[in-house]
């Protein structure tokens, strides 16, 4: 398949296309939509520099097609850097072409590129067509560790 798109990393001018793809991403998850809420998020770990933002865009329009988000942390074991895949989204009007895949390689390729030991995600239980690109793609569940969490 020719890929008809372009992925790179965000700058500040693709943050206005990049918060509605994020709107989109929490609406996904149940979430009322809210663009100043996802533009005020993406412009902070933006300015605070605490993520890693790719998007897909179509060149001649410079329309979002789908981003992927990497937040930065650390194996103690392995006392070695990983990225957690945090966010991954591809509107709805441009899935079937290969965006989701080919942001995963961008993650993939970035995360080599800084030494990291690892990328981790999660996904809903139920979000079957997720699960599926992701185990396509390599990743595998982890069947030794379980995940905990505290709602604060």
């Amino acid at each position: 398949m020719t890929r008809t798109f372009q992925v790179r990393r965000a700058s500040e001018a693709d943050l206005p296309s990049a918060a509605a793809l994020f709107d989109g991403y929490r609406q996904f998850y149940a979430q009322r939509a809210d663009y100043a809420l996802a533009d005020a998020f993406l412009r902070e770990r933006f300015a605070n520099k605490d993520s890693a933002l790719f998007l897909a865009i179509e060149p001649q329009s410079g329309e979002g097609l789908g981003f992927v988000q990497l937040y930065p942390s650390f194996s103690s074991v392995a006392a070695r850097r990983l990225w957690i895949l945090n966010d991954l989204f591809v509107d709805p009007a441009a899935r079937r072409r290969g965006v989701g895949r080919a942001l995963l390689e961008t993650a993939r390729e970035f995360a080599a590129s800084t030494g990291a030991v690892r990328l981790v995600l999660s996904t809903s239980a139920t979000n079957r067509v997720a699960r599926a690109l992701y185990e396509s793609f390599g990743y595998k569940k982890d069947d030794v560790f379980l995940v905990y969490k505290l709602e604060l």
